[in-house]
């Protein structure tokens, strides 16, 4: 008895070490760090959406990976979302070099011979008006002819602008589902869509190189990527929210940053 046992527990120690040891997955390497800090784009994306999306200026995503007007991008194809690491390198570079100047001893300029003029000292600018803040951009794309933004829509604003909560980045204006949405202002529709996830049908119109204004949770879109929409036209319909509220969400972003409407617009 003894005997077989012992056959036993030779013939389980063969088979054990036979038994190549279970390899382990690392799921912490370079596969997470590749996806990371990248968007790969879906059909249906456009250059401003995406930026519009990340919150970025379009232009410097653009600049990132190496577009030009009209920004033509492709399904799969892969964005840097960060700046490139040799405009790190270069900045980083630069901010040392002046750091270095800094603490050297600035030479003493001579002093002005009789032939010498002084620089002239320019004129100072004239005051910014308050109207002129608020024009998002000049010539065809100005917010209107008055320089102001207009309203979208003619209901009250059931949420306002929040720079702390994402959920916030624009104001939020009841009406009844099928009232016109109308153009802001002047300008481009650079998307118009379903693809980005908490807008439901959106509208973005570019006005300038600076100013965008969107439209968000539209029961029908009525205008079509590329196309040019004067101040006040009727671009869309009010729709329903993810809470079933008859609503238009509405944001104006400068230089790719959200900004609250309440400043550009007019007061009503």
């Amino acid at each position: 008895m003894i005997r077989i046992a012992g056959l036993v527990l030779s013939f389980f120690l063969v088979a054990c070490a036979s038994k190549p040891p279970a390899q382990v997955e690392d799921r912490s390497g370079s596969a997470a760090a590749a996806s990371s800090g990248y968007y790969r784009v879906v059909s249906g994306d456009t250059l401003y959406a995406i930026a519009f999306s990340h919150g970025l200026d379009y232009r410097r995503l653009a600049s990132w990976n190496g577009l030009r007007a009209p920004y033509t991008i492709y399904p799969g194809q892969n964005l840097r979302l960060t700046s490139p690491p040799e405009n790190r390198s270069a900045k980083a570079a630069d901010a040392s070099s002046s750091a270095r100047n800094e603490t050297r001893p600035k030479a003493t300029p001579p002093p002005a011979s009789a032939t010498t003029r002084p620089a002239p000292v320019p004129a100072p600018k004239p005051p910014t008006s308050a109207s002129s803040q608020r024009t998002p951009g000049t010539g065809a794309s100005s917010a209107s002819g008055s320089g102001r933004w207009l309203w979208p829509a003619n209901g009250r604003i059931i949420r306002g602008f929040s720079p702390t909560d994402p959920s916030r980045d624009g104001i939020d204006i009841a009406g009844s589902e099928g009232d016109p949405v109308r153009a802001s202002a002047a300008g481009t529709v650079v998307y118009s869509g379903d693809g980005l996830k908490g807008y439901g049908e959106l509208i973005i119109v570019k006005h300038d190189d600076r100013w965008l204004s969107a439209y968000g949770h539209n029961r029908k879109r009525l205008v079509a990527e590329g196309e040019k929409v004067n101040a006040g036209q009727k671009i869309a319909e009010i729709g329903r929210n993810d809470r079933n509220e008859q609503v238009l969400h509405f944001e104006i972003r400068s230089n790719g940053r959200p900004v609250n409407p309440l400043d550009q617009l007019p007061p009503r």
